[in-house]
């Protein structure tokens, strides 16, 4: 099923209320000296207006032939809550009429920009916590998770590779917010700077592996947490780099070196 529905986003008075209300709720738990009593919600991918609000990117933007498209899709047997699924077609083809374009076969999404409130733009503080979680059931293509922050430079990324340890099957993946590299335009940036805890924007996935043929990569929210629950995977770093497959598309340097995982 295809979202079509616009987002029917709150106003400027309910986002400051809702905003006010979490940071009066820490400061009555005393979260900033006990720790956060549970995970945070960040995006949850459950309505028509949670998925048409999302940024769909991909090479047809610059002339490309790859295909990306996000979907909603409702609970089934295989899984209890709705979901956005996130498919197409990744293509090489380089576009005739636009010689100066010398490389395409990507799509990407992210969740949306976050309003303002009376009480400042709105981020995710998620400097409490240890783990990105996500909830996803992936086909095994080498994509990444993309975060973006209030950083000095704009268009900074921090990315990590999305490991996916059952692929066609849904599993709930946890990579360590410290674990994530500084890029920019697809290059890894040095020195490198961790990552803008207390202002993080947007998080979202990108599939740049080139390898041409469809792809399905169906997400059904994304949380910050501390927890390791029975069965979640947790992405080791050191594991991933002896592990991974060796695929085009790795982050590399300027210097031409690839970013192993």
């Amino acid at each position: 099923m295809r979202a079509t529905t616009r987002p029917l986003n709150k106003g400027v008075l309910g986002r400051s209320w809702d905003e006010l209300t979490r940071r009066t709720s820490i400061a009555l738990k005393l979260e900033a000296v006990k720790g956060p009593q549970g995970p945070r919600p960040l995006y949850e991918f459950n309505s028509p207006s949670a998925i048409s609000s999302c940024i769909l990117m991909s090479d047809a933007t610059i002339g490309g032939s790859s295909v990306a498209n996000l979907d909603l899709e409702s609970p089934s047997s295989t899984s209890s809550h709705a979901y956005a699924r996130f498919h197409g077609s990744i293509s090489t083809a380089l576009p005739s009429d636009k010689p100066t374009i010398q490389r395409t076969g990507y799509a990407a999404f992210r969740t949306p920009n976050q309003h303002p409130t009376l009480l400042g733009r709105s981020y995710w503080d998620i400097d409490p916590y240890t783990y990105l979680a996500m909830r996803i059931k992936s086909d095994g293509r080498a994509y990444f998770i993309n975060v973006q922050t209030d950083g000095i430079e704009p268009s900074d990324l921090h990315q990590h590779r999305l490991f996916a340890s059952q692929p066609g099957k849904w599993e709930t993946i946890l990579v360590r917010w410290n674990d994530f590299v500084r890029t920019n335009f697809g290059f890894v940036v040095e020195p490198q700077t961790e990552l803008l805890r207390q202002k993080v924007k947007t998080v979202g996935i990108g599939l740049t592996d080139r390898k041409e043929g469809p792809f399905e990569m169906c997400i059904e929210r994304i949380w910050a947490t501390n927890d390791v629950g029975e069965g979640d995977t947790i992405v080791d770093k050191n594991r991933a780099m002896s592990e991974a497959p060796s695929v085009e598309g790795q982050l590399r340097t300027r210097k031409g070196e690839k970013i192993h995982w």
